[in-house]
């Protein structure tokens, strides 16, 4: 997302899941490195799904004896210890513990997370809100196969320090529920694992459809709230600003007061993007109403 990282590790497979994540990616702002250390032993299983625990400035990633990590948001540093059989299975390390301790890092000084998809479309970002299972991935990927540019599925980010609606975004991969293949067919045939919550996901690279435009990062021009229902009337309706961002504040994990201030700074300027309630049934109604904002 623009932000330096350095890794380090005794593990080539360690350099290869980050070269997947973020290799060929250029340096956009100047803060200082998160550093990074992967030290991999050969003893150990696949790690277990994993626990998540902090005090104030400490963070820990356990799945086990063998696969645990620590990281520390003074220092914007962290080490991670697992096992051969855990790096080896490069989308659940990276998922578990490459990603989870890098953009959590920097979500204690530089960025805000936002669960929220983001496209664009005529240079102008839309910034996909709503709860888990509102839509938000088969939107963005909807708009993605009708030739509007894909910046993340539902994670996006804000950085806090710009002074300017910019939403940042992991453009490289897509993941949908398991039953995405149903909606679209050409992602049969991609592997299927679980998430921390438990629920299965299949992770799309994207690099296996260049007709798919990407984008690392976009100026916003609209906040859309998704409010699918069987019922719902088809309707675009103007919201206040206001409704989205304190929505997106409540949605944060609580990290301490100096973070959270920096949270409600970086949500100011989006106050300025006009915010939309969506209504529809199916998606292909929301791709509809989202293509006349």
């Amino acid at each position: 997302m623009g932000f330096r990282v350095d890794v380090a590790s005794n593990s080539r497979h360690a350099i290869e899941a980050a070269e997947e994540s973020w290799g060929g990616e250029e340096k956009t702002f100047e803060n200082p490195a998160v550093q990074l250390n992967v030290i991999v032993q050969p003893t150990g299983g696949l790690a277990p799904e994993p626990v998540f625990r902090a005090r104030r400035q400490m963070f820990m990633i356990v799945a086990d004896r063998d696969n645990f990590a620590c990281y520390e948001s003074g220092s914007m540093s962290g080490s991670c210890f697992v096992s051969e059989k855990t790096v080896a299975d490069h989308p659940w390390f990276r998922f578990h513990f490459l990603e989870t301790m890098a953009y959590m890092l920097l979500a204690q000084r530089w960025v805000m997370a936002l669960h929220a998809a983001c496209v664009v479309h005529d240079g102008r970002g839309f910034l996909l809100c709503g709860h888990s299972g509102a839509g938000k991935s088969t939107l963005a990927w909807t708009c993605a196969r009708n030739g509007w540019t894909y910046v993340t599925d539902d994670g996006a980010w804000l950085p806090v320090e710009s002074g300017a609606p910019l939403a940042l975004g992991r453009s490289r991969f897509i993941r949908f529920r398991d039953d995405a293949p149903g909606l679209f067919p050409e992602l049969a045939g991609y592997r299927v694992g679980a998430r921390p919550n438990g629920k299965l996901t299949i992770e799309i690279p994207l690099a296996g459809f260049p007709k798919v435009k990407t984008a690392s990062s976009c100026r916003l021009g609209a906040m859309v709230l998704l409010d699918r229902r069987p019922d719902a009337e088809p309707a675009a309706t103007p919201l206040a600003s206001s409704e989205i961002t304190d929505r997106l504040l409540r949605d944060m994990p609580w990290y301490g007061e100096a973070v959270r201030a920096l949270y409600q700074k970086g949500v100011q300027p989006l106050l300025q993007v006009p915010a939309y309630r969506l209504s529809y049934q199916e998606t292909n109604q929301a791709f509809s109403l989202l293509s006349t904002l």
